[in-house]
């Protein structure tokens, strides 16, 4: 009965592909490919030291916490706390995810799309220039706190612009394959833009790493 009740948890969750056999495995927090003082002035140091050193570490850590915690259930066969322990997987996992995504679809340098991915952009939003300003509009827009996202969809074999609120994983939420998001909790701005998340979300184009959102489109679309 455990079993199954994880299962379903699990498919509600960015852990579908994981077996029983793996839920004892940990996160742990990225390295990323640049310093924190790279991507100013677009993103100050302070931001980005704070936001992977101290948020995504935190999601990495009670991701782990509650893992250990659904490893016990399980054994125990424990079903009210196995159910309890979605949210926190959803919340932490998702947090863990995103910001992974993040960290690897942001660069110092100059790139630009791919000629696949450049046709895709245009076949789906008419230009890179529309694109940037739909995905602006969905990022500036979410309520709270979320994120905007560029994402491929696998059935339909097309792009779209949609928004995800919290730490809401894009796959598990709408079945787009993430290619490029925007994160706009106010952890990720507010020490330098202040409230003004416009100005940040339109800024952030500048340092998008085209070759790592290239890479997942030719991925997802292979």
């Amino acid at each position: 009965m455990s079993a199954k009740i994880v299962q379903n948890i699990l498919k509600s969750v960015p852990f579908s592909r994981l077996c029983m056999s793996q839920i004892r495995t940990k996160a742990t927090l990225p390295t990323l490919a640049f310093e924190y003082k790279d991507l100013e002035p677009i993103i100050s140091r302070d931001i980005m030291e704070i936001h992977h050193q101290k948020h995504h570490n935190t999601y990495v850590v009670n991701y782990n916490n509650t893992l250990d915690k659904l490893q016990t259930a399980v054994t125990k066969d424990d079903t009210a706390t196995i159910i309890s322990l979605a949210p926190a997987l959803r919340f932490n996992g998702g947090g863990h995810i995103n910001h992974s995504i993040f960290w690897d679809v942001l660069t110092p340098h100059s790139t630009k799309p791919s000629d696949n991915l450049n046709k895709a952009l245009i076949e789906n939003f008419g230009s890179c220039d529309e694109f940037k300003k739909q995905l602006a509009t969905a990022s500036i827009a979410v309520q709270g706190s979320g994120w905007g996202w560029l994402g491929f969809n696998p059935q339909t074999k097309k792009l779209s612009v949609v928004s995800c609120a919290n730490q809401d994983p894009l796959f598990p939420t709408t079945g787009l394959i993430p290619l490029f998001g925007i994160d706009v909790w106010e952890h990720a701005y507010y020490l330098q833009y202040k409230n003004v998340r416009a100005d940040y979300v339109n800024a952030i184009f500048e340092v998008i790493n085209w070759d790592a959102v290239s890479k997942r489109f030719a991925e997802a679309s292979a």
